[in-house]
């Protein structure tokens, strides 16, 4: 009998040892499956990010408004689709019961969702502008709060899908804008108050990429015309040209780039505060050069201005590190 419990025994050593090896005790330390939370994963950027980190293997809660969309998300292994809203305080809190049911914990954030509205400055309805910023800003920061304790428990990631629009803003499409740019001084505030915490803070700048978001835009435009240009107004003219200029997203590049960078940001040993992500040098030249022409602006007309030798110190002194 006691031959046969010491067999028993070694054999129950030879099967843990063998499962550590091939990686099967996943639920154990740093092999336990890590989870992603991805709001607006129904379509373009987010459903590329959920497809890619699913496909290497994370689990992703993948947040979507339509019961179309969650359906087509569960399909995908790895992935677990959640009704999530941004803008419903109560679809987060039960999000958050939802992924704490789940067991897993959560590792990273991505806070893809988003929307686009344009229009003069000075005609679009304040209605309209709130709930831009409903989505943009209050979504990523309720979502961020909501989640904040998981991702803090687990020493883990926040990432939020920005724009290069938060640099580059033009005529009608201020709004956007304003949304994309708050969003450059969230990322870096929440990462210094989460650095000490071992939890970094990234920010995806993508360029133009195929996606949904235009779309949207339209159908809201034209369902409420009057709430983009007044009657009357100075820029109808010119914003109707604008409007009818090519909206279709279906000739940019798919946002593999973008996924890619998001895999970056959430599991790179050494993952960065920011990532431009654009399809071409135009757009990467056209947004360096901003902020460029942003420096020079800031540098002019005040009391302590810098020599361009100065200026190029700081630039030298920024990209070996030292900042």
């Amino acid at each position: 009998m006691k031959s046969i419990v010491r067999l028993c025994g070694l054999g129950l050593m030879l099967l843990m040892f063998s499962a550590v090896g091939s990686g099967v005790l996943a639920d154990s330390g740093e092999d336990k499956q890590k989870a992603v939370l991805v709001t607006g994963a129904s379509s373009g950027i987010g459903r590329k990010i959920a497809e890619v980190l699913a496909e290497q293997g994370y689990f992703v809660y993948a947040g979507a408004r339509k019961q179309k969309d969650l359906d087509a998300l569960n399909e995908i292994d790895n992935v677990q689709s959640i009704r999530l809203d941004v803008t419903i305080q109560e679809q987060i809190d039960a999000a958050v019961e939802i992924v704490n049911e789940g067991g897993r914990g959560l590792y990273g954030l991505v806070n893809n969702a988003g929307i686009f509205i344009g229009g003069p400055l000075a005609d679009v309805d304040l209605q309209e502008f709130q709930w831009l910023m409903d989505v943009n800003v209050y979504g990523v920061y309720r979502v961020t709060q909501a989640f904040a304790p998981m991702i803090i428990d687990a020493q883990g990631r926040i990432v939020t899908i920005g724009s290069i629009s938060g640099t580059l803003s033009g005529r009608f499409s201020g709004q956007y804008s304003m949304s994309k740019h708050a969003i450059e001084a969230y990322t870096d505030s929440l990462a210094a108050e989460m650095a000490p915490l071992n939890v970094h803070v990234s920010v995806i700048e993508p360029g133009n990429y195929d996606s949904a978001i235009a779309d949207t835009a339209l159908a809201r435009l034209h369902a409420n015309n009057d709430g983009y240009a007044k009657e009357g107004s100075p820029f109808a003219e010119d914003f109707a040209r604008w409007i009818d200029r090519p909206w279709d997203r279906s000739q940019y590049k798919k946002p593999d780039e973008v996924a890619e960078a998001a895999v970056h940001a959430l599991f790179a040993d050494e993952p960065l505060r920011r990532y431009m992500v654009v399809p071409n040098k135009e757009e990467a030249g056209w947004t360096i050069g901003k902020q460029i022409e942003e420096l020079v602006q800031l540098n002019q007309w005040q009391a302590y201005s810098f020599s361009r030798e100065e200026l190029i110190a700081m630039l030298d002194k920024a990209m070996a590190g030292k900042h």
